[in-house]
């Protein structure tokens, strides 16, 4: 269960020539393969493209109709691999996932891809996760596409700009024989806006005419002697092919200005921003005019040196706006002037920040310093100059706000049992993977020493391989499993007879992209084959260790279990699988049922739990050990204590782990259960009043007695 559903939007897919699309980016992507005769796509899920994924599912109705093919891949790789369709065939094929880490996994697939080269389009969408709002380390797309020798369109943020690059992106494709990338930023994917429609297509050459004339030539696989040939082929043959063809095309775009000595050369994908901070600057206005001349790349590679040499062969300086680490561009841009003798001054990272993300403020900074080097006179015709906001300490004037664990999520549980187990057994050294788990480095749980990818955590483990002392764990989870920890994190700890602890966490769904099916998810999926058992997986592999907690919450049975895994004396890999579901799906699932039951007026109970302030000590070690977003603190009602006691709110979903806390860390007995009834039926209401008028009786007691000792 996606945490979104498209199935409404979805139906935008079937405008025609003429109509008028309003939407977000990534279903004006889909309108857009569809509109260029797509015949598969494929993919994985991860943001800032997760949604692309889910709205391909929810339109999988119409991808039939026109005989296109959909795939949920098992990974990047398995995404990749699957554009070999369009070597041998004139088919069109668009694949989608995160970068650069989906990148990373997908790049073997990928150089033998780019190395044969393609006869039919070959589109990979990439998400381009960089910058401040990123989850993951810092790299750039550019260096995959140079490495690999692949175009690499970053087109400008808005709908028809989008939907162009990919049509164009699927011609440069087939013009020069090479697959081409298309990153879009994360602004990008969910900016709103509208465009043309035209009709869709159904794929020219479909699947089903490739598979029933297969096509086979031993010049395109990637053998020697092949390779060698395909070496030369990409600079003598395919990169000739795409600039020529970009240039031809107008792929890029130039906006003349008033102050023609002077230029911006900067990214597609930064086009916004940059108006943005001209325009704070006096120097564009709000439609996107710009007194200075820019040179738009919506293709940064290959760059095109014609083009280059005619935006800058008249001017006194331009500055290359090039977002994040190395300077590919600036070099490159560098070497295509100094070679044609152009003697215009190039500035770049000398005035704009070597890393990281070019926010409105870093531009406004940047383009400033150039102004005023070369034209300060543009600056002073204004009276009005953006200034930056200056906090004399960032850390006091922003408190820190760290990711953490969802309200009532069943992974908590999981390392408060391993914080308890610390008491007994002491520290162990965990290696972590890429997941909500991975929330567990932080506050207040601090454990976990490393990560090293996507289903790599018990692998990451496998240095750590003796036959006596504390084990090493592993935490991984059931997307990272099915990803391809099974094979290179459980089978290699078999294989190589590792004596650690795998922890497996097994959620229902790949949580933290969105909550999309897996192959051991419970729920029936109309499209995919689910609920395989991940213990009948893991001893598939050769696991003989396995135990198997089927509800996260039972705190005693958690701790029980990695008790066992970490002092056993049985040899090799000891597998725990952690079962329950995604809170946040489980909610997603639940209200609407609960909303329209409470609604017709049924009787529903649901749990909430609380804390009685007169009995809490403020020791505050169910915080410390459970770290729940529902536990906070507020004021002690005792006038002669100072310590402030603990506090549930009312984003509590009933999960109960803080009462499983306070009794498995022996903690005060100040937790309680409340069952809250919607509806009440007449029997509900004479229970209620009874307790009422019992607690009133023993209330005025208490009172009374209390009364004796006043003076």
């Amino acid at each position: 269960m996606a945490e979104r559903s498209f199935v409404n939007e979805v139906k935008k897919l079937r405008l025609g020539a003429g109509e008028e699309f309003h939407g977000e980016g990534i279903l004006a992507v889909t309108k857009a393969l569809l509109q260029s005769g797509v015949a598969y796509v494929g993919g994985y899920q991860g943001a800032p493209i997760s949604h692309l994924m889910d709205v391909l599912h929810d339109a999988n109705p119409i991808l039939k109709e026109l005989g296109v093919h959909f795939e949920n891949n098992g990974s990047e790789a398995g995404a990749a691999a699957m554009l070999a369709a369009s070597v041998n065939y004139p088919i069109r094929g668009a694949v989608a996932w995160k970068s650069t880490v989906g990148t990373n996994v997908a790049s073997d697939a990928l150089a033998n891809l780019s190395s044969g080269g393609v006869t039919g389009g070959a589109l990979i969408i990439v998400g381009e996760d960089y910058g401040d709002g990123s989850s993951i380390i810092q790299e750039r797309t550019h260096a995959f596409a140079m490495k690999s020798q692949m175009w690499l369109l970053d087109p400008r943020p808005n709908l028809p700009s989008i939907v162009a690059a990919v049509e164009q992106g699927f011609q440069l494709s087939e013009a020069s024989n090479t697959p081409v990338m298309l990153e879009l930023r994360i602004r990008a994917c969910h900016v709103h806006g509208r465009f043309t429609a035209t009709d869709n297509k159904r794929p020219p050459f479909s699947i089903n005419e490739a598979l029933d004339k297969p096509v086979r030539d031993v010049t395109r696989i990637s053998l020697p002697p092949s390779t060698f040939a395909h070496e030369h082929e990409k600079v003598d043959s395919r990169w000739p092919s795409a600039q020529r063809f970009i240039r031809e095309q107008g792929l890029n775009e130039f906006f003349s200005g008033s102050h023609k000595d002077l230029g911006l050369v900067l990214q597609g994908g930064l086009y916004n921003t940059v108006i943005r901070a001209l325009e704070r600057l006096g120097l564009a206005d709000s439609f996107g005019n710009s007194q200075i001349p820019l040179y738009v790349l919506n293709v940064t590679y290959p760059l095109v040196g014609d083009e280059v040499v005619e935006f800058c062969a008249d001017k006194k300086a331009v500055l290359m706006v090039e977002e994040g680490q190395p300077d590919y561009l600036e070099q490159n841009v560098h070497a295509i002037l100094r070679r044609e003798d152009c003697t215009t001054k190039l500035h770049g990272k000398d005035m704009l920040p070597k890393a990281g993300e070019y926010t409105g403020q870093v531009l406004i900074d940047g383009i400033r310093q150039f102004c005023e080097q070369h034209a300060p006179q543009l600056l002073a015709q204004h009276a009005v100059i953006a200034k930056p906001i200056v906090f004399d300490n960032f850390d006091t004037a922003v408190p820190a706000r760290p990711p953490a664990f969802c309200t009532g999520c069943p992974e908590r549980p999981i390392f408060t049992a391993i914080k308890l187990l610390e008491r007994e057994l002491g520290a162990h050294h965990i290696s972590c993977d890429i997941g909500c788990h991975l929330f567990s480095i932080l506050p207040p749980f601090n454990l976990g020493n490393t990560t090293m990818g996507y289903g790599l955590g018990a692998s990451a483990a496998s240095a750590f391989n003796r036959t006596s002392g504390r084990r090493a764990i592993s935490v991984m989870g059931d997307g990272g499993l099915w990803h391809n920890g099974l094979t290179s994190g459980v089978a290699n700890a078999v294989y190589n007879n590792d004596d650690q602890v795998i922890l497996l966490v097994d959620n229902f769904y790949a949580a933290a992209t969105g909550g999309q099916d897996l192959p051991s998810s419970r729920a029936d999926n109309p499209i995919r084959q689910t609920n395989i058992p991940i213990e009948q997986a893991v001893r598939g592999v050769g696991v003989k260790w396995v135990r198997t907690v089927d509800r996260t919450y039972d705190l005693q049975r958690m701790k029980d279990a990695l008790k066992e895994a970490l002092t056993t004396k049985a040899g090799g890999p000891k597998v725990v699988i952690a079962q329950s579901e995604c809170m946040l799906n489980r909610q997603r699932r639940e209200k609407p049922i609960f909303r329209n039951a409470v609604k017709t007026g049924k009787r529903v109970v649901h749990e909430r739990f609380g804390i009685d302030s007169d009995t809490c000590t403020g020791d505050h070690s169910c915080i410390r050990l459970s770290g729940c977003p529902s536990l906070s603190i507020k004021p002690n009602p005792d006038p002669l204590r100072q310590d402030p006691v603990a506090h549930v709110d009312n984003t509590c979903v009933g999960c109960g782990l803080c009462g499983e806390v306070a009794h498995a860390a022996v903690l005060c007995p100040s937790f309680y259960r409340a069952e809250v009834i919607n509806n009440p039926n007449k029997w509900d209401r004479f229970i209620s009043r009874v307790r009422s008028t019992v607690i009133n009786v023993l209330q005025a007691r208490t009172e009374r007695r209390l009364a004796q000792y006043q003076f």
